[in-house]
C-alpha cells in the first residue's frame, strides 16, 4: 500500500516536473519572441500616444484601456487564430507575409523621414472634449492600426518559434500578446499622465516636488519627440532586417544577405570579444535600417503616384478626421 502511494507521489512529482520544465520553455520562448518583435513594439508605443494628443485629461486612461482592450482582440480572436492556420497548413507563405510586413514598416519610417524632412507645421491642438462619437471614430482608428503593427508583431514572434509544436505554439503566441499588450499600454497610459502627475506635484509646497513636477511637464514634449524618432529608426531597422533575412530565406535573392553576414564576419574576426559582437550588431542594424529606407522611399513615391490620397500617415489621417470643429 505505502509503495503504491510513493509509487504515485513520484509519478505525480515527475508530472509537475514536466509541467514546470513546459512552463520554463513556454516563457523562454515568449521571451525570445517578444524580443524579436521589439522594434515593432516600440513603434506601437510611440504611435499611440499620439491618439489622445489634445483629448480632455480625463479621458486620456480610458481612451488608453479602450485601444488596449481593441488591441488584445486583435490579437487573440483574429490575428492569432490567423497566424496558427497559416504555420499549420501554408508554412512557406509565412516569409512572403512577412516580407509584406517588412515593406509596410518600410514605408511607415520613410514616410515619416519624408515628412520631417519637408519640415511639415505641427499644429498643437488645446485640449478639448470630444463628442462620444468622435472618440468612438479616435479609438477606432487607433485600433485600426494597432492591428497592422500587431499582426506583424504575432507573424514576426510566429516565425521564432515555428518548429514548435501547435499546443507549444498556441501557449507561447498567447503569452507574447498579453505581455506585449500590457506593456505597451502601460507604456502608454505612464506617458499620457505624466504631464498632469508633474502638474499635481508643481503645485505641493514641497519645493522639491515642484522642481521634479516642473521637470516632468518640461521634458513631455521632448519625450515624446524622442519616442516618435526612436519608432521610426525601428520600423526603418526592422522593416529591412525583415526583409534582408526573408528574401534570402525563400531563395530570392542572396546577394544582400550574404554581404552584410560577410560584414557582421570580417568586424567578428577583426575585433574580438564582447565588443566585436556589439559592432557586428550595428552594422547589420544599420544596413538594415538604410535598406528599409530606401525600399521605403520607393514604396512612398508609388503611393503618392496613386489616384488616393497617399500623402498622409494613419496618425495624420485620424487627426484630420477627427479634430473638432470650433
Amino acid at each position: 500500500m505505502s509503495a503504491g502511494l510513493f509509487g504515485l507521489l513520484d509519478d505525480v512529482a515527475a508530472i509537475a516536473k514536466m509541467a514546470a520544465a513546459s512552463i520554463d520553455d513556454v516563457g523562454a520562448a515568449a521571451g525570445r519572441a517578444t524580443a524579436k518583435a521589439a522594434g515593432v513594439v516600440v513603434d506601437d508605443t510611440a504611435v499611440t500616444p499620439q491618439y489622445v494628443h489634445g483629448v480632455a485629461a480625463e479621458r486620456e486612461l480610458p481612451i488608453v484601456k479602450q485601444i488596449a482592450i481593441g488591441s488584445i482582440r486583435n490579437k487573440l480572436l483574429f490575428i492569432l487564430p490567423a497566424a496558427l492556420l497559416l504555420s499549420e497548413f501554408l508554412p512557406d507563405l509565412l516569409p512572403v507575409i512577412l516580407m509584406v510586413g517588412g515593406t509596410f514598416l518600410a514605408y511607415e519610417g520613410a514616410h515619416k523621414v519624408w515628412h520631417l524632412l519637408a519640415k511639415h507645421d505641427d499644429h498643437e491642438l488645446p485640449a478639448t472634449v470630444i463628442s462620444p462619437e468622435a472618440e468612438k471614430q479616435m479609438v477606432a482608428g487607433a485600433i485600426r492600426t494597432d492591428l497592422i503593427l500587431s499582426a506583424e508583431i504575432m507573424v514576426i514572434a510566429l516565425d521564432e518559434v515555428a518548429a514548435e509544436g501547435f499546443w507549444a505554439r498556441l501557449a507561447i503566441l498567447v503569452v507574447v500578446a498579453i505581455a506585449i499588450t500590457i506593456v505597451v499600454y502601460g507604456v502608454v497610459a505612464l506617458i499620457v499622465k505624466m504631464d498632469d502627475t508633474g502638474l499635481l506635484l508643481s503645485q505641493r509646497p514641497s519645493a522639491f516636488a515642484q522642481k521634479v513636477g516642473r521637470g516632468l511637464v518640461a521634458a513631455m514634449p521632448r519625450l515624446l519627440s524622442v519616442i516618435s524618432v526612436v519608432g521610426t529608426v525601428a520600423m526603418l531597422w526592422v522593416g529591412g532586417h525583415i526583409l534582408l533575412v526573408n528574401v534570402h530565406e525563400v531563395g530570392w535573392w542572396d546577394a544582400p544577405y550574404e554581404w552584410v553576414h560577410g560584414i557582421e564576419h570580417d568586424i567578428e574576426h577583426a575585433v574580438h570579444g564582447f565588443l566585436g559582437s556589439v559592432l557586428a550588431w550595428l552594422a547589420n542594424t544599420g544596413i538594415s535600417a538604410v535598406i528599409g529606407l530606401v525600399v521605403g522611399a520607393v514604396v512612398v513615391v508609388i503611393v503618392s503616384l496613386l489616384p488616393f490620397k497617399g500623402d498622409k500617415d494613419p496618425v495624420e489621417r485620424h487627426e484630420s478626421d477627427t479634430t473638432p470643429s470650433h
